[in-house]
């Protein structure tokens, strides 16, 4: 599609880059990732695009890696620490992570898909329904499916089969990091895109939310893996801590992909992210934060996480 001459002479911007128009007309065109126009002759038009994509792709690239960082740290843990983690500590942890990740399901996932949703024309509750409900069923499918083993449990989860408790556990902490990278990837597909609603910043709040939640995790897989008895060194209980992370970048820049092959039902995506993180924080986190003693602090770390978590949304979203 081709841009349009407006009165004063300047160029309205438009979907896709047009080539063979900028070489006869001098015309403008953009692709929905250079929000603005750009101006001069088309071979300095076309240095600015390719600019423009380039720091654009360099954004979302920082953006989807910030919480495997965030996991990278955090499973970086096990060299500092010279025992197994205290287990006050780890209920404060997993208490912290499920009050994030609540509170990122509402501000910046459901709530946005909700109010996209009526800009569409759509009934605002439906999309975000359908979507909550398919990502609750998605992740009791995998949860049912998949061999995986959760912390201070000695029966695996999912189908029979042959993986050690080191390849279960780190799967365990990988079917929590799914819908993570899928809710990072869908925040920042929204802001590309311009017109949802979603900012750049408040993707990056998301971001840095789940980095911040990813923390713990990446040293609650890591810390057990060291002090289980079966002779894992640090270098390698770190490596299986970062590698459980790995799957969030991954997802994120598939469902940007899916995203942009189908815009309308970005409502839905975001809901069902929502209800994919729900999931791992009803049937994982919670029971793990309040088994045994001192309940109370896993309930402390979700209201820490909860609130920092809607504070930095609110703030810079």
């Amino acid at each position: 599609m081709r841009g349009r001459e407006t009165a004063s002479g300047r160029w309205e911007k438009n979907t896709y880059i047009d080539y063979e128009m900028i070489q006869k007309a001098g015309a403008f065109s953009v692709c929905p990732l250079f929000r603005g126009p750009i101006y001069g002759g088309w071979e300095q038009r076309l240095t600015d695009v390719r600019g423009e994509w380039m720091r654009e792709i360099l954004q979302i690239a920082t953006g989807l890696s910030i919480p495997f960082a965030g996991t990278t740290l955090g499973a970086a843990m096990v060299f500092l620490m010279k025992n197994e983690m205290n287990k006050k500590l780890e209920k404060l942890l997993l208490g912290f992570a499920a009050g994030a990740m609540i509170a990122a399901s509402v501000w910046s996932l459901l709530i946005p898909g909700i109010e996209m949703a009526g800009e569409q024309g759509k009934i605002p509750w439906v999309p975000a329904t359908v979507g909550f409900l398919l990502g609750m069923s998605f992740l009791l499918v995998l949860d049912s499916l998949i061999p995986h083993l959760h912390l201070d449990s000695s029966s695996p989860e999912g189908v029979k089969s042959g993986m050690g408790k080191t390849a279960m556990l780190v799967f365990a902490v990988t079917l929590h990091n799914l819908p993570e990278g899928m809710a990072v990837g869908v925040t920042f597909a929204g802001a590309m895109m311009g017109n949802t609603g979603i900012t750049m910043a408040g993707a990056f709040a998301l971001a840095v939310g789940i980095a911040i939640q990813n923390f713990p995790e990446g040293a609650i897989i890591s810390m057990p893996l060291k002090s289980s008895g079966q002779g894992i060194s640090r270098g390698k209980a770190f490596y299986y801590g970062m590698l459980s992370g790995l799957v969030e970048p991954i997802g994120a820049v598939i469902t940007i992909l899916l995203t942009n092959l189908v815009v309308p039902f970005l409502p839905y995506l975001l809901s069902f992210a929502a209800g994919a993180m729900i999931y791992v924080v009803v049937e994982e986190l919670i029971p793990e934060s309040q088994s045994g003693e001192h309940t109370n602090i896993g309930t402390i770390g979700v209201a820490m996480g909860f609130t920092l978590m809607m504070v930095l949304d609110v703030a810079l979203g």
